[in-house]
Order: structure tokens, then sequence, then C-alpha cells
């Protein structure tokens, strides 16, 4: 006998229901559907490709060009010690925290932080808003690692040497007055203007490379983590593969011990100094990628029994030996530069001394005659001897110091300094492949996690874009390729200096401040330790309980309070190229610009406030809420209430029921019998959690 079903009425649209749960099947024939296992939501090949995805995000740019230049300005050994402190109370326990929360709740951003509260919803859209801010122009960083990668592939380097002037054999003065390399970056690659108030026309080449980089990242991220995580095995190893090399050449280089001894020389005073530690806590905070959401997504496509504990500590690990290698070599390649140019410099100057000598300029009664031949030791010696009498010559100390302090921080150091230091090198077109193929893959693993931080959060909060995946990630990738071309005009590298300074970083620390928040006090610390221990199968350390409580909290805002007090201390500034002077100058943004920059910030930090009063509203008037598991629970009771009569389909619903409360009992991040841990308010019919538990069963 055919089982009969109870149709749902027209017009209900419970016909329509969808969870992201799966436990509501889709039905079109506007009969009840039959309960669907738990849908299957896309896994990691294997832990593998996992931990090599979250190790890819983490390890980036920054661990390149960034962490070496603060540990070499703010102490050497010193900050480095310091460094490792608050990677260890603050960074992992915020990492552990993102982790646990995406795994349990198999969610991405926007998920979590809404099932924890509804109200609470704003953190996760803010963490999209600004990936969508750093994939902008990020992936301009990697357009021009593209454009040094193809120019790369000539003998001589076109960056090692001044070009002539045209239809004359003397050499472009601009080229002359700085370095090739310098030449080159501002002119050739940039063709940069004076100020970010002259536009300029667009650049047609970097225009090519941010079209190639945008298709590089569309075609990897297609498939979403099936794609993206076998890209992660070459993207993400052949970084510390360089690296590596780099680090064995460079050692045999000469003066590769100076650079090296010059950066970690520690310097204990700057533990006195609150500016120290801003800059380390907030090279924690990027380090490890918090906050972007991307971290979240990553893991909430894990199983449920993964050990996340493990992985935060492993990740954070790697992360912070992967910066003390690129120290390494960055200091060992620039010890090797300064050494050559510091060479240059005394041998010039022991021939202008002599040439001085036979005019007789200087009075060789008053001056010792230094030798020939002498070495840098000897003749630095020499001038800190005759210093007074030198005065009125035009004479260089030639400091190793000064050359070491030229060029080593962000896009200076790898498209200027290192650049001109592997031009040095024997077979230099092989190492500068080598290079700027280890930053195209340091960039595209970051961004890769950059492009999981914004399409995981909507397609598991937007059905409607979870069937659309495919159209969903080429469209973005578009868009982000027509507003990244604001980058590539001619003063668009100043724009990637006010995205990278001012986009992300208060935003940033503004939503892990919430995040901690949300945790440690709305759900409650010591009720998500409960749930980890649900997923672990062992009880966490309680001194995590404290950690996320107070230390990581208030490190946060004191973190959030003193980037706020130096931004209005000093004039924001960036550094542009001065034709005439042929060097860099710093200047102050215009007042435009002031407003774009406030606007960026406000604009990524907007979305948590404004969901917070919406919900609050919502709450107020008594509207539905809009969670389609609510839907789905709706659904059900309508359904066994209609159809009791027929034991075929009031069995369907008990049965459905049944493996809900089950799930509920096995899944953590659930709301309990016991409401002691419930700070916020959660009535019924409000949030959709409170009353009905198993609206986050996501395939666990």
């Amino acid at each position: 006998m055919e089982k009969s079903r109870c149709p749902v009425e027209e017009g209900d649209g419970l016909g329509l229901a969808e969870s992201s749960t799966g436990l509501i099947a889709d039905t079109s024939d506007g009969t009840l559907p039959v309960y669907d296992a738990p849908s299957t939501r896309p896994t990691w090949g294997n832990k593998m490709q996992y931990i090599l995805a979250q190790v890819g995000f983490s390890v980036g740019l920054g661990n390149v060009w960034r962490f070496p230049y603060l540990c070499h300005q703010n102490g050497g050994g010193a900050f480095l010690l310091l460094y490792f402190l608050l990677l260890v109370i603050i960074g992992i326990p915020l990492f552990f925290l993102e982790l646990a929360a995406g795994q349990s709740i198999r969610q991405g951003s926007i998920g979590v932080w809404k099932h924890i509260s509804p109200r609470l919803a704003g953190i996760g859209f803010a963490s999209c808003v600004v990936c969508s801010f750093v994939a902008l122009y990020y992936n301009v960083i990697i357009a021009w690692s593209l454009f040094y990668l193809g120019n790369s592939f000539q003998y001589s380097l076109p960056w090692e040497s001044c070009p002539s002037m045209a239809n004359s054999s003397n050499l472009v003065p601009e080229c002359t007055q700085s370095s090739p390399t310098t030449y080159f970056w501002y002119r050739q690659a940039l063709d940069i203007t004076d100020s970010i108030e002259d536009t300029g026309s667009f650049n047609p080449i970097m225009i090519g490379c941010l079209f190639a980089a945008w298709v590089i990242v569309c075609l990897a991220m297609i498939k979403g983590i099936k794609s993206s995580g076998k890209v992660m095995y070459f993207s993400s190893v052949f970084p510390y593969v360089v690296l590596f090399c780099f680090l064995v050449r460079g050692l045999l280089l000469e003066g590769a011990a100076d650079g090296i001894r010059y950066m970690f020389y520690p310097r204990l005073q700057i533990w006195g100094d609150v500016q120290v530690w801003r800059q380390a806590a907030t090279q924690v905070f990027f380090a490890l990628g918090l906050g972007f959401g991307s971290v979240i997504a990553y893991s909430s496509y894990n199983s449920h029994n993964n050990n996340c504990h493990f992985d935060a500590i492993l990740v954070s690990f790697i992360n912070f030996m992967t910066s003390v290698l690129a120290s390494l070599v960055v200091f060992a390649v620039l010890g090797f530069r300064a050494n050559v140019i510091v060479k240059d410099c005394v041998e010039k100057n022991l021939e202008h001394f002599s040439m001085l000598m036979k005019m007789g300029s200087i009075n060789i009664s008053q001056v010792i005659t230094p030798n020939v031949s002498a070495t840098v030791q000897e003749y630095q010696l020499w001038y800190e001897q005759h210093q007074d009498v030198l005065k009125g010559i035009p004479l260089e100390r030639c400091s190793l110091e000064k050359e070491m302090n030229k060029g080593v921080e962000g896009t200076g150091l790898a498209f200027i300094a290192f650049t001109e230091a592997m031009s040095l090198f024997p077979a230099s077109p092989f190492w500068s492949v080598l290079f700027f193929l280890m930053l195209l893959n340091l960039g595209l693993s970051t961004m890769f996690g950059n492009m999981q931080g914004i399409l995981t959060p909507l397609i598991d909060n937007f059905s409607a874009l979870r069937r659309r995946r495919t159209l969903l990630t080429v469209l973005s990738c578009l868009l982000g390729f027509l507003i990244g071309l604001l980058f590539v005009q001619r003063c668009g590298s100043y724009f990637v200096t006010m995205f990278d300074d001012y986009s992300a970083t208060l935003p940033l620390i503004i939503v892990v401040v919430f995040e901690t928040i949300s945790v440690s006090w709305v759900y409650g610390a010591e009720r998500f330790i409960d749930d980890i221990e649900g997923m672990l199968a062992w009880r966490p350390p309680v001194v995590y309980k404290y950690l996320w409580k107070y230390i990581c909290l208030i490190g946060m805002v004191g973190l959030l309070l003193a980037s706020l007090i130096q931004m209005c201390i000093q004039h924001p500034t960036y550094r542009a190229w001065n034709v005439s002077q042929a060097e860099e100058v710093t200047l102050q943004y215009p007042p435009w610009g002031m407003v774009v920059l406030i606007g960026l910030i406000l604009l990524a930090s907007l979305p948590i406030p404004a969901l917070f009063i919406r919900q609050l509203v919502r709450e107020y008037v008594g509207w539905p809420d809009a969670d389609p598991t609510q839907t789905s629970h709706n659904y059900y009771a309508e359904v066994y209430t209609k159809c009791s009569t027929d034991p075929d389909t009031a069995q369907i619903a008990e049965q459905a029921a049944e493996e809900m409360d089950e799930a509920t009992r096995e899944n953590g991040f659930f709301v309990r019998e016991n409401e002691e841990y419930k700070l916020l308010p959660q009535e019924e019919g409000t949030d959709g959690q409170a009353e009905f538990p198993w609206t986050a069963t996501t395939g666990l």
C-alpha cells in the first residue's frame, strides 16, 4: 500500500524549507519531505591539506618583509623574546578559540557568531568586509610579483644597471642619484606619481598582471576547498624550499654573519617602550590571521573530533619558526649587500682622498694617510680618529649600520633591497626567479584564505548563494579585479599603503575583541570548554578560561586603545617618491584622503553595531526570525500536528525529532537545559537557537 503524505498548504512556503544542517530535504512537489541525513559538507581531502592551508594562510608576505624589520628596529633578540611571550599568552589562545568555534559549529564566521547569539551576527559580516578590503590590495602585490617574475627571465636583469637617456649616451639622472633597483621599481614597475593627489593614468602592464593574478585565484577557488586544498601542496611548501636554498646560499656570502649578528643583538631596554609592545602584539595578531574569518572557515571543514588544540599549537609554532627563518635569510643577504656597498664606498673614498692629497687640498701633517687597501673596519677607525679634520672634505663614514637600515621594510625590502642583493649573486636570474616565485606562492596561499573568509560565510548564510557557488566565485573575482583597478593607477601604490595601514588594523582588533567577549562572557568560557571536551574527548587546561576572559581580552583592548592613541597623536602619513630629489619623502594625507581612510575603518566596523541594533529592534517588534532552521522546526511541528492521524507520516516526523535530539546531545555548542550561562536574554522566537538547539547540527 502506498504511503499517504500530508500536502503542505499552498503559499505557506514550508515546502521550500531548507537548512544548512541537511535535516530537511528540499521538495518541489509540496509534499512532506522525508528526513534526510545531515548534508555532506565539503571536507578536506586529508589532515595534511588542512594544516598546509592554515599554515599557508597564516604564513604570508608579512613573515618575510615585516617581521625581520620589526625585529631589527625594536631590539633584535629582545623583540624576538617579547614576540614569543605574546604569542603564547595571547596568540595561541585566540587562535585555538577560532579553530574550536569553527570546527564545532561547522559554519563560516557569520554562522558561528550568529549561532552564539543573533545579536552578534555583525562580527561575521565585519570579518567579511575586512577580508574584502585585504583581498583587493593583496592581489595587487601578487601582480607586482608576477611582473618581476616575468622580468627575471633575462640576462642581465633589467634592474642591474641604469638605462641611458633617449637619444643620448648619458645615464638617466634619476637612476644615478638613487640606484638601478630603486629606479626600476618606481619608474618601470609602478611609473609612480609624486603624490596620492596626482592620480596620473593607468599602468597597462600592471592591469594585465592584476588580471592574471585574479584568474589564478579564481581557478584555484572555483571548486572550493576541493581545488584550493590540492593547490596548497605546492603554494604552501614551495616557499620553504626557496627559503632554505636562500639560507644556505646566504650563509656562504661574505658579510652574512655581520647581518645576522646585527639583527639578533639583544637590546633589552626596548621592553620599557610601550610602542614596542604594541608593535609586537600587532604582529602576533596579523601573523596568525586572527579576525579575518579565514581560520574559522578552514576549520569548519574539519571532522567534529579533530584535535584543534594540537593544530593551534602546531600552526603557531610553524609560523614563529618561519618568521625566524625568514629573518635569518633576509639579514644574511642584506648583510652581504651592505658589505659590498660599504666596500665600494671605502674604495671610492680612499681614491678621492688620495686625489685630494695630490692636489694639495689636505694638510698631510694633520692627517695620517690611510692604507690604500684598508679594510672596512680599518677605514672606519681612521675616519673616527680624524673626523674633526675631515669635516669640510666630502668623505663618507661608510657605515654598515646605515646600509642595513635602508629599505628593509615592506615593498622596499622585497622589490628594492633584496632585489639589489640578488643582482650581485652569480647566476642572478636564477635566484631572482626563485625569490619572486616564493613571493607569488606566499601571496597566493594567503589570498586563498582571504577568499575563503569571504565566500564560506556567505555561502553558509545564504542558501541562494550556496546553489551558485561557482558563479559567486567568478563574480567575486571579477568584481575584485574591477575595483582593484584603483591600485594600478600611477598613484595606486599609495592607495595600497593606505589600505594596508588602516583598512584592516583597527577593524580586525575590534572584531577579535568582540569574538573574545562573545565566547568568554556571552556564551561562557566554562561552557565553551565543555563543548571542546565533547569534541576532543579530553578537557583543555583550565588556564584557557582565564586567558580568554581576562588576559587576552585586556591585551586586545589595550592594543586597540594604543592604536587609536597612536593614530590621534601622529597625523597619518605615507611615503612618496620625489622625482626631483630621487628619494622617498614623507607626506601627510590630504583632507579627502583622511575621509577615505576614516571611512574604511568605519565601514569595516559598522556591521557589528548595525546588526546588533537591528536584532534588538526585531526582538522588540516581535518579527519572526529569518533563520531557515527555525522554519524547518516549525514545518515539522506543523506537519506532526496536521498529519498525526497518518501513522506513517507521524512516524517520519517523530523519527526526525528523535534524531535531532540525538544530534543535539552529541554536538557541542548547543544550548543546554541549564540556562545559567546565558547573559543575553534569548526569548522564544527571537533567536531560534535557545528553543531549538538542533539548528547547528551541520553534518556531524
